[in-house]
Order: C-alpha cells, then structure tokens, then sequence
C-alpha cells in the first residue's frame, strides 16, 4: 500500500471507529508501528486533528470537526472523478450533475497549472457512448487499480504500455500497444491502443488487463481515432454541459 494510499485508510479507520490504538492500525495497513506513527505526523501537518493519549497502548482520535486542509490531489484522481460523473451522465442516471460539475470545478481549480494542463491532456482520450443491449456482461470482472496510473503515464509521456490481456475465451497474452485512447460504453471501459505488430487499432477490456506498466525506452505519436460518429469526446461533452446544452 503506497502512502496516499495508507494515509486515507488511517483516516477512514479512525472516523469509523472513533479511538483506535497505534497497533491496531498498524495491522489493519500492513504495516509498523514507526510508520504509523510518521503517517499520523503527516496527516497532522495536512490539517487533520489527532488526539493521541500518551497512556500504554498509544490512543488515537480523530477530531470529529477535522478535515483536511491541504488537498493532494493527484491528475488521476480527479480524472477518475470526472470520468466517472461523464459515464453517469452519458448512462442518464446522474440526478445531481450541476453539483458534481460545481464541486469538480473546485477540485479542478486547486490543482497546480501544470497539472490541470496534464489533466486537459489526459481529458482529450477520452470518449464516451452507448453499450449495445445485446452486450453479454456476464463475465464482467473488476478493473486493476494499477491501470489508470499506468496510462496516465503511458499517455502524457507517450509511452507503450505492456499488460497482461485475459480473451473472451480465457486465454492470456501479454501485449504492448500505443495508448491512444479510452473508450466508456457504460458500464464496459476500453483502452484504444494501437498494435504496431498488426498495424491497426485494438479495443481491449479494461477489467481483462492486468499487470499494467508504463515501458520507459519506447515513445509512440498521437493518431487519430476513427470512433462511430454517436461515440461522444468527453472534451464536446464538457463544453456542451459548460454552455448549458445538456
């Protein structure tokens, strides 16, 4: 578990049960009690207030009224944030959206300059339709946490990206395409990749990949994705919805 990671699980841990002990959040993060301790100076100097009681076991409490302070998004963070209100709204089962526009417009303003142009990059991948009711979902499986870290480097740094990829019919292979783009057909995700060794574009299933990473020694140029003309890019999307047309 990476620190981001362990720090919000903390969090969450000590608002669910009100007074925990060094050690049992030690076990409950898979880690030691020295690092714990750090995560807790940590999460102090980020806003939350802790309360710890000196006595043995090492009580910890989190101040109910506590909240973070000094927001540490990450450019996939707020990009899974806003893919996943683009997929609601394309799905027409989003009933608050003007509110979930106006808090990701917040979180979008408290990023540094360099990441919301990261972000606007990473944006204009991203395409959103309809699934065909005759889709067999039968075999749909969970999305590997890793991947869209994975791409958000692969894209904005235009690398390969290498994966474990799972068939319709069970096989595996292990593949390394061009990320040029990801494909929402709620509620299937695609990465769009392009296979220099076929010399074509391929679609796969993002809850069939596994094992992604980024390949540092390759680089690869934008194209041009030749979607169906009702797949929407998100980029339209969010400008028809700034100007009120949807």
């Amino acid at each position: 578990m990476n620190v981001r990671l362990r720090h919000d699980a903390i969090v969450r841990s000590l608002r669910r049960n009100g007074t925990s002990t060094v050690e049992a959040l030690a076990r409950e993060v898979g880690t030691s009690r020295r690092t714990v301790l750090r995560d807790i100076s940590a999460l102090r100097d980020e806003g939350y207030v802790i309360h710890s009681d000196v006595g043995r076991g090492g009580g910890l409490q989190l101040d109910p009224q506590s909240v973070q302070t000094n927001a540490k998004l990450t450019v996939p963070e707020v990009f899974a944030l806003l893919i996943s209100v683009a997929a609601m709204r394309a799905a027409g089962n989003l009933p608050f959206s003007e509110l979930a526009d106006a808090g990701l417009a917040k979180i979008e303003k408290a990023l540094p300059t360099d990441k919301v142009k990261d972000l606007r990059s990473f944006l204009e991948c991203l395409h959103i339709g309809q699934l065909s009711p005759l889709q067999d979902l039968s075999d749909m499986g969970k999305m590997d946490p890793e991947l869209l870290p994975a791409f958000e480097t692969a894209f904005l740094g235009r690398r390969f990206i290498r994966f474990d990829y799972r068939d319709a019919k069970g096989r595996k292979t292990r593949r390394e395409v061009e990320p040029q783009a990801m494909l929402i057909l709620p509620p299937l995700w695609y990465l769009v990749g392009w296979d220099p060794s076929r010399e074509d574009f391929r679609h796969f299933r993002m809850d069939r990949i596994s094992r992604p990473e980024a390949v540092a020694e390759t680089h690869f140029r934008r194209r041009h994705v030749p979607f169906e003309d009702d797949v929407c890019p998100y980029s339209e999307l969010l400008a028809q919805n700034q100007t009120g047309r949807l």
